[in-house]
């Protein structure tokens, strides 16, 4: 399977879910490493543009190409098991608790999970501490230039 992340250049080759532990996020409260990923690169453009300012357009971005071996199937949550508010914020309780459980559990590499922008499309969250985790690699990283449409500049 192939996923897409954006990050900042320096934190490109970063797959250790640092950030998301530092800073807890929608799938996992602080404390707990996760890597966010996205189905397809429009997602993943989406699921950054909206932590960004509309102010000017962002620079130093990378968009990572990851692969993960098929044969670790993953989790999946369906978003119509969710409550009806479950996308309102990103600290809700209910949301991190299913992604804490799920890494606590490390029986699966990747979580599938309802995008809160897009929910008809899907995130896919990697345990970097699941032991199969030496196997996702790095496909590709190049720049990312978002459109500038997209922004106030």
């Amino acid at each position: 399977m192939i996923v897409y992340r954006i990050a900042h250049q320096k934190y490109a080759r970063d797959l250790t879910g640092t950030g998301a532990k530092l800073a807890g996020g929608r799938w996992n409260s602080p404390g707990n490493r996760m890597l966010y990923t996205a189905g397809s690169i429009s997602l993943a453009i989406l699921e950054v543009a909206v932590h960004l300012s509309l102010e000017k357009v962002p620079k130093g971005f990378k968009i990572i190409v990851l692969e993960i071996p098929d044969e670790y199937a993953h989790k999946s949550i369906d978003r119509r098991k969710l409550p009806i508010n479950w996308s309102l914020s990103i600290h809700a309780p209910f949301t991190q608790n299913i992604g804490d459980v799920f890494l606590e559990k490390n029986e699966f590499l990747t979580l599938q999970v309802p995008s809160a922008i897009v929910p008809e499309e899907y995130n896919y969250l990697i345990n970097p501490l699941h032991p199969a985790f030496s196997l996702v690699k790095i496909l590709d990283i190049r720049d990312m230039n978002f459109d500038s449409r997209l922004f106030k500049a």
